[in-house]
């Protein structure tokens, strides 16, 4: 049995807070597509999401054993080190979740930790040669991966399909979406879940709780599976309506083909043990599926903000990270500053998003190229026709003499004014 420090129990607790901001940040890669097209309810989306996440969690621990075992050298690290890479992450998922962008959870996870252990033990406690292959590579090369296939799927659909009965062909590929959202889920919850088990496994080994080397104990993946499926079930609706809308316009075939593809990379990479960001392989599918149906469009604005994020994860992370492992350094005072600091941000962040409330009924189909609500609708209603009897009532004879008096009556011999008829008035 585990024999826990109060340090380790507090990186613990963050760990799982964090695995739930990762929930409700990366629900849009499994379910947006789903939602935009009507495929499935915005609130039985998530829910079939979060189950399907914690099943994942259980299918494999590479993930989990590549950040573990391989990132990091486990001698250079104290508990301390992995909370200040925790708060980087959770903060840096709160902020691009606040203002709706699709940025990588593992990222801010991987970027918390190199920050916080160069802070702590030095550049040579990172193994750059890790680093490169299973995480930066893979970064680059996984949403281009993904988009090319998802492009010539989404032709390849178009193409075969194109003779079929319109109503027959969209509910088919509708059902198309759902089990390919449900692989979706299965692959976030076998890799994402995975980081979170991997980082309680680590600081677990750095506390002398297990031994080094050791795989994630049973408990470990089972907390790690709950909280990430929780955070799951509450939907990130502001990251699902970027993703479902505001990179392009899709249809079922489109959602289809861009959630098989992105299932497909984001297993074979967990199978391998890569820390595949799963929010570049689903973006990158996404706008290829935009690109891949005849007269679709990718919304480059969008786009770019979500590079922009893409490519500040790793460092903006490494520098929180690295700041507050420069704090906890001073001591338990140190340590309890940035555990304030951590509560004190995100609940200031949270507050902010008060302000424009999002939820399930934000992201609720639209079809495919409805006008947004406001335009032609107010436009309609400034020209409705009032109700029946009102033109007949203002037209009336005295309502027309209240306020239209009849000209005065110029007798020619006086050229003097008189009144004029009785019938008149």
């Amino acid at each position: 049995m585990e024999s826990f420090s109060l340090i380790l129990a507090i990186v613990v607790v963050t760990a799982l807070a964090f695995d739930f901001t990762n929930g409700f940040h990366d629900t849009a890669n499994a379910m947006a597509t789903t939602i935009s097209t009507g495929a499935l309810k915005p609130k039985v989306a998530v829910a079939m999401s979060a189950a399907l996440n914690l099943v994942g969690a259980f299918l494999s621990v590479e993930v989990a054993n590549t950040i573990s075992k391989g990132l990091v050298d486990e001698a250079g690290i104290r508990p301390e080190v992995i909370f200040a890479a925790l708060t980087g992450a959770i903060l840096w998922n709160l902020l691009t979740w606040l203002v709706g962008l699709p940025s990588s959870s593992s990222h801010a996870l991987m970027g918390g930790l190199i920050g916080a252990t160069v802070a702590s033990a030095g550049f040579g406690a990172v193994h750059g040669d890790v680093l490169v292959t299973k995480v930066l590579l893979p970064a680059v090369a996984a949403p281009v991966v993904a988009g090319l296939a998802t492009m010539l799927a989404t032709r390849l659909s178009y193409g075969v399909s194109k003779d079929s009965g319109g109503a027959a062909t969209r509910k088919g590929y509708r059902a198309g979406q759902i089990a390919s959202a449900g692989l979706v889920s299965l692959a976030h919850g076998t890799n994402d879940a995975q980081k979170t088990m991997g980082i309680i496994t680590l600081a677990l080994i750095t506390g002398g709780a297990i031994a080094p080397g050791s795989n994630p104990p049973v408990w470990v993946i089972l907390s790690a599976g709950l909280a990430i499926a929780a955070g799951t079930y509450i939907g990130g609706w502001r990251i699902i309506r970027t993703m479902g809308t505001g990179l392009t316009d899709l249809e079922p075939r489109q959602g289809f083909a861009a959630q098989t593809s992105a299932a497909t990379a984001i297993l074979a990479s967990s199978h391998l043990g890569f820390s595949l960001s799963t929010t570049h392989v689903v973006s990158g599918a996404v706008m290829g599926a935009g690109l891949g149906r005849k007269g679709g469009v990718v919304r480059w604005s969008t786009a770019t903000r979500m590079f922009v994020a893409w490519a500040l994860t790793l460092p903006a992370a490494a520098l929180v990270a690295a700041g507050a492992e420069s704090v906890t350094d001073l001591g338990d005072w140190g340590t309890a500053a940035v555990a304030v600091f951590l509560i004190a941000a995100s609940a200031a962040i949270w507050k902010i998003s008060r302000r424009e409330v999002i939820d399930h009924t934000s992201v609720a189909p639209t079809g495919a190229h409805e006008e947004p609500a406001g335009v032609v609708t107010t436009a309609m209603a400034a020209v409705t026709p009032p109700p029946a009897g009102t033109v007949a009532e203002s037209l009336s004879t005295e309502s027309l003499t209240a306020t239209i008096p009849a000209p005065a009556v110029v007798e020619p011999a006086t050229a003097t004014p008189v009144a004029p008829p009785a019938s008149a008035a």
